[in-house]
């Protein structure tokens, strides 16, 4: 945005712009994000904040070309581009591109709504591939088709994104009914709704499920928008949400080659309130120990979203084809399935995951291409 005028005080500078309104940038940040203080190829910070007076006094500020001149009483003189300073207002977060506001569904979604890429497509063009991120990010769940029924194919759209996570079940993983499971995943009884791994210090990010075959009667999938559920907790019973939100749980998984556990409230929330992840499984949640004068309260709390999970109005259910792959936020998105019954025909899902740091990253990126 243009400027029309520069207010200097000793200790903040104030930029008037065209339409009026002013910004008022602190003299310790406008040194702390000097461009002289920054490694000249890499752009990372290479000054000292201690080097400098707690606030820098700004004698004078000046206008030049793109770029706004400041001097100051140590000597120092700033060349800070207009651009920056008009990005970057003080209690304003900049713009991010991958930033995505969540659209909250319920059942009235219905699986014809759920968002459907082809798998061709998303790998060949990045057009394709950033609408799918995005239309992924909103809603925390799409489906890709056209997938080779060959083992891997799935983990070639996963790698589109980024780097996969690897975890105690390796860098990916086969759901497929086995002798000696060592999680309920790994069996053919039902799973109830939940969120993978809540026991990790960072659970998974997005998780991808590509189904190879799915020849068994039952072994439907089941997924509900975990934001959803929270918020109208949230609206219906505060002090439930409340609690969710405030009291940590813990959550444990342990076998012979593993013992992963952490403590953490079930509803996570940002600085503004608003939802950022939600870890719910009861499988794995370990025993409760909060003190027994809150134990009444948070168990009616947690069986109050736990009854949302049961509940059809939140609830989508749809049986996964060989050549579809399911891919959604498992720190937003609750998933499940049906028991099947294994003698009637093979069930196998191939599945990873890619964090959502580096989903976000892929966003970023093919912003800034198609700028």
């Amino acid at each position: 945005m243009p400027v029309s005028g520069l207010e200097v005080r000793a200790d903040t500078l104030v930029v008037i712009w065209t339409d009026n309104t002013s910004t008022p940038f602190p003299t310790i940040w406008l040194r702390d994000n000097c461009p002289s203080g920054l490694h000249p190829q890499t752009h990372e910070r290479l000054l000292d904040l201690l080097t400098l007076d707690a606030s820098p006094h700004l004698l004078s500020a000046e206008c030049v070309g793109d770029q706004v001149k400041l001097i100051y009483r140590d000597g120092h003189v700033s060349l800070m581009p207009l651009m920056l300073l008009s990005a970057h207002h003080p209690g304003r977060p900049a713009p991010d591109p991958a930033k995505v506001s969540a659209e909250l569904w319920r059942a009235d979604l219905t699986p014809g709504g759920i968002p459907r890429f082809e798998a061709a497509r998303v790998l060949a063009d990045d057009g394709v591939l950033r609408q799918w991120l995005l239309q992924t990010a909103r809603y925390g769940l799409s489906i890709v088709d056209g997938l080779d029924d060959r083992h891997g194919a799935g983990i070639e759209v996963a790698e589109r994104v980024g780097f996969l996570r690897e975890t105690n079940f390796g860098t990916t993983f086969e759901v497929i009914s086995m002798p000696d499971p060592n999680n309920l995943a790994y069996t053919s009884v039902a799973l109830p709704l939940h969120t993978d791994l809540p026991n990790q210090e960072m659970p998974p990010g997005y998780q991808f499920l590509h189904c190879i075959a799915n020849e068994a009667a039952g072994g439907g999938s089941v997924f509900a928008d975990g934001f959803a559920l929270a918020q109208d907790l949230r609206e219906e019973d505060p002090a439930a949400f409340k609690l969710l939100a405030e009291v940590p749980i813990p959550f444990r998984f342990h076998d012979d080659t593993a013992d992963i556990l952490v403590r953490a409230p079930v509803i996570a929330l940002d600085s503004w309130s608003e939802l950022i992840e939600i870890r719910y499984n009861a499988h794995i949640a370990a025993i409760f120990d909060m003190p027994a004068e809150v134990m009444p309260d948070y168990y009616r709390a947690y069986r109050t979203y736990m009854a949302k999970t049961r509940d059809p109005g939140y609830r989508l259910e749809f049986k996964l084809g060989p050549g579809e792959m399911v891919v959604f936020d498992n720190r937003r998105i609750l998933h499940g399935r049906e028991a099947f019954d294994p003698s009637t025909g093979f069930r196998h899902l191939h599945g990873c995951y890619v964090d959502r740091g580096e989903f976000a990253s892929r966003l970023r990126l093919l912003a800034r291409a198609a700028a």
